[in-house]
């Protein structure tokens, strides 16, 4: 059967179909259509949905929903034979096997008999997988249109799928595999800040010391319902306390990793610059899990230096290169970030931004490629790029975003997380242990995952450090 002009949708009419006429349809099962089918439907059966139950399954897998492939014979009804103004009488599928993510099916309707006094039809349904097996099959009864219809076809809303579940589990598997870490969090006393250690520790990312006032981080776990047994508490009268006691656990070996609870950013960064500097600048990164984005999104620094000079950016530069090498990333791509994509004495960043590149290209930054000025569109947009004309590997593709300074990444950042429903881990690096840093309004899955992140970081140091 030839199919119709791509942009109208017609039909055929009962008398131009004839027994042994036939239509076909090929779709492949996608990730995002399980779930756009259990979010339309409500069937959040865990075979289809979790893929932790699934693979203790009959299937091993996750599998999409039987309903899914009948609704591609519906699709073929309804759209092309015969399409509009068709009625459906009935329906009767049998269901052979499993389909699984990445399964391509093919649909086959064909006209089987007609009934003239009532313009019924009835139609064998056909579903077979890329390897010829079957997989539904059964019987439609349809009355048929009798009149020629044809119409614009109507172009569907795009449709974007964001499981911050999946993605969340998604970060926290950076680590997957390695023991906790001892972990010092400075004054957890509000329950978001309690909640974060708690849920990494379950997660078996880090074993929490809870360090702060007791009486108080007690009182907040018991009245947010926050099990905090078997948890150490290490007894500190205030936030300044908490903050320098939290760092000397990690200057002395006692922690291999530090964490902000709910006291302000300088009171334990002060402690941390005093105890924990090493000779690479302190600096900080969001690693940014953006729906829309094909990859994770680093972002430096956004949290610690405010307007950081040249010599400093080649730290920040560095420093989050080396966290993407630790991350699997082993040439990850640089963009650093201004208002515009050309060089020009009006904008201090482009200017650093052109220094920066040739610093790398001399061999002053190691292990990255980079390329600016960029504007944040040709950045993260090959669309955006090409239309500017650009032509770099790191354009419309960057791994690292280099903001020109704390209030312009802040904002970025900040940005990615409310209106795009970015999932966002924040740590700390430069320092002689990794630090969990985040806002004090951040969730504690937030900081559960960037747990994961140092988690991760304190593991590769044991390794460097090994006789």
């Amino acid at each position: 059967m030839e199919h119709s002009d791509t942009q109208f949708i017609q039909n055929r009419t009962f008398d131009e179909i004839q027994v042994g006429d036939f239509a076909q349809l090929v779709r492949t099962l996608r990730p995002e259509d399980i779930h756009l089918f259990a979010a339309m439907s409500g069937d959040v059966n865990p075979t289809h949905v979790d893929v932790e139950y699934a693979r203790s399954s009959q299937f091993r897998e996750v599998v999409g929903h039987s309903m899914w492939g009948s609704t591609l014979i519906s699709t073929v009804l309804g759209t092309e034979f015969p399409g509009p103004g068709t009625v459906y009488v009935s329906q009767g599928l049998n269901f052979w096997r499993p389909i699984t993510i990445g399964d391509t099916l093919t649909i086959s309707v064909t006209c089987k008999e007609k009934f003239e006094h009532n313009h019924h039809i009835i139609f064998d349904c056909l579903a077979v997988n890329q390897d010829g097996l079957k997989v539904i099959d059964g019987i439609a009864e349809v009355m048929a249109p009798t009149q020629k219809i044809k119409r614009q076809r109507v172009t569907l809303p795009e449709v974007t799928i964001s499981d911050r579940e999946l993605r969340y589990r998604h970060l926290l598997s950076v680590s997957a595999g390695l023991s906790p870490i001892p972990i010092a969090v400075a004054h957890p006393c509000d329950k978001e800040s309690l909640s974060g250690p708690v849920q990494a520790a379950k997660a078996g990312l880090v074993d929490p010391i809870l360090v702060g006032p007791e009486n108080k981080i007690r009182s907040v776990a018991e009245e947010h319902g926050i099990d905090i047994k078997g948890f150490r508490i290490v007894d500190a009268e205030h936030s300044h306390a908490s903050a320098a006691t939290a760092v000397a656990m990690c200057r002395d070996g006692h922690a291999e990793a530090l964490m902000k609870g709910s006291l302000h950013t300088d009171e334990m960064m002060s402690q941390v610059v005093k105890n924990l500097r090493t000779g690479r600048r302190i600096s900080h990164v969001f690693l940014a899990d953006v729906p829309t984005y094909p990859h994770p999104l680093m972002i430096t620094d956004a949290a610690i230096m405010i307007e950081p000079t040249l010599e400093d950016k080649v730290d920040i530069i560095q420093n989050a290169i080396e966290l993407a090498h630790i991350l699997g990333l082993p040439e990850p791509k640089v963009a650093i970030l201004s208002a515009v994509e050309t060089v020009t004495s009006k904008i201090r960043s482009t200017i650093e931004a052109a220094a920066l590149c040739k610093m790398a290209d001399r061999g002053q930054i190691k292990g990255g490629l980079l390329d600016g000025p960029l504007a944040f569109d040709n950045a993260v947009s090959l669309v955006a790029a090409k239309t500017k004309g650009i032509k770099s590997v790191v354009a419309g593709n960057a791994d690292i975003l280099v903001v020109p300074d704390l209030e312009s990444g802040n904002m970025v950042a900040k940005q990615l997380e409310y209106l795009a429903n970015a999932l966002m881990a924040g740590v700390v690096l430069g320092a002689r242990v990794p630090i969990v840093l985040t806002s004090r309004a951040d969730t504690a899955e937030t900081r559960a995952a960037s747990c994961a992140v140092v988690q991760l970081m304190a593991h590769r140091k044991r390794e460097m450090i090994k006789p």
